[in-house]
Order: C-alpha cells, then sequence, then structure tokens
C-alpha cells in the first residue's frame, strides 16, 4: 500500500454568458506545493470571476481521499463535494 500524498489543486471559474451559472473554466490545475498554489490561485483572480485552490490527502491506488482544505478562494465558486 502506497503511503498517503497531498493532492493540490487549482481551478478557475467564470459564469455562462446565458445562465449566469458558475462553470470551471479549463482543467484544474495540480500545483507542486500550497505556496505555488495559492500564488497561481491568485494571478488566476484577476482574469476569472472565481477560483479556488486547494489540497486533501489522498491514496488514488486504493480510492482514498481525505477533506479539502481551502488555502485561497477568490469570487464565485462551486461547492466541493
Amino acid at each position: 500500500m502506497n503511503k498517503p500524498t497531498s493532492l493540490i489543486v487549482v481551478q478557475a471559474f467564470d459564469p455562462d454568458p446565458e445562465s449566469g451559472d458558475v462553470f470551471p473554466s479549463g482543467e484544474p490545475i495540480q500545483a507542486d506545493s500550497e505556496a505555488r498554489a495559492i500564488a497561481m490561485a491568485k494571478a488566476m483572480a484577476e482574469k476569472h470571476s472565481g477560483v479556488i485552490a486547494w489540497s486533501r490527502t489522498a491514496q488514488p491506488d486504493i480510492g482514498e481521499y481525505g477533506e479539502p482544505k481551502i488555502l485561497f478562494q477568490s469570487g464565485t465558486v462551486i461547492d466541493l463535494d
């Protein structure tokens, strides 16, 4: 069994022009550190209506994922369910 690792992700969001509903803008970006994720998210916040950087422990080989920890959030984003 593999040791748990940290999954660190940044995702930007923008509203649909017709409905106004928020949707992911592009693919999630995996970061190599929490500090890098926060820096990326802050830069992306200038160009998108919402952005979130989060981390969680993960053991993908057995499908185990910890609770997400929000590192940075700006604007409107979708819940991390």
